[in-house]
């Protein structure tokens, strides 16, 4: 079988690169010896007759509201997938465009999707958030990346990707990054995530193929790959001060 990743609206959505997420899906399925294809979706019109897993990558504040036009029209969709459990990985903007709204510093709202709780509020204390990003998942063991937004996110506490190690994540003392809902996630972690935290890369990969109803392991080249992700993860996290248990 073919399996097809979808890349929403990544005209406007790839500011970090973050649409590529979908390349490291779908280059980790070849080498496990599948089929997979990568759908840009710009509007409903490109969407496919099925998907087996969506990203949402970042944007900027000038593309907030003609992105959500676009998301908009795949709403249906988006809650549909999301109910189903096709893993949906949405980063920065592309993951507050999912939210109940985002709140501007000029204080104008931008509605959300409402595919996933909480909302984007501007900082308390002001400025951007940027630096590196360590956090500790329950499901995905620990995730690093960079952060780089100038808005918080509250009232998803009960439902996070994780606790931070390293960084501010979804800020107001909440010691919280993401959120999560079945296999929708959603996160501040740029890099692209999917690249450098290939165990997350392998969830999302394990949970495509069981709904396939097919198997799926990693194939050799991975083991190659995945070693590089290993030395940067490893500077990064001695940049961030963080010491793993052995």
């Amino acid at each position: 079988m073919t399996f097809t990743i979808a890349a929403l609206v990544p005209s406007l959505l790839n500011t970090n690169g973050d649409a590529e997420n979908a390349a490291v899906l779908a280059q980790r399925l070849r080498w496990a010896g599948h089929e997979a294809r990568i759908v840009a979706v710009e509007d409903a019109a490109d969407l496919p007759a099925h998907v087996d897993a969506v990203i949402v990558g970042s944007g900027s504040d000038s593309t907030l509201e003609p992105a959500r036009a676009r998301l908009l029209t795949m709403h249906d969709e988006l809650r549909r997938w999301g109910t189903e459990g096709v893993p949906i990985l949405s980063i920065g903007t592309g993951w507050e465009l999912l939210s109940w709204g985002i709140e501007t510093a000029d204080g104008g709202i931008v509605e959300g999707l409402a595919v996933l709780p909480g909302r984007a509020v501007p900082r308390a204390e002001g400025g951007r958030i940027t630096g590196d990003l360590v956090v500790r998942s329950p499901r995905f063991g620990h995730l690093v990346g960079f952060e780089n937004h100038a808005r918080e996110y509250v009232q998803a506490e009960a439902s996070p990707l994780g606790r931070i190690v390293a960084g501010e994540g979804n800020g107001r003392g909440s010691s919280q990054e993401g959120v999560v809902m079945g296999w929708v996630l959603g996160t501040h972690l740029h890099g692209p995530v999917l690249a450098k935290n290939p165990a997350l890369a392998d969830a999302m990969l394990t949970e495509m193929a069981t709904r396939a109803g097919v198997a799926y392991e990693p194939g050799e080249q991975t083991a190659v790959v995945d070693a590089f992700a290993a030395e940067a993860r490893a500077a990064q996290l001695k940049a961030a001060g963080v010491a793993l248990p052995a």
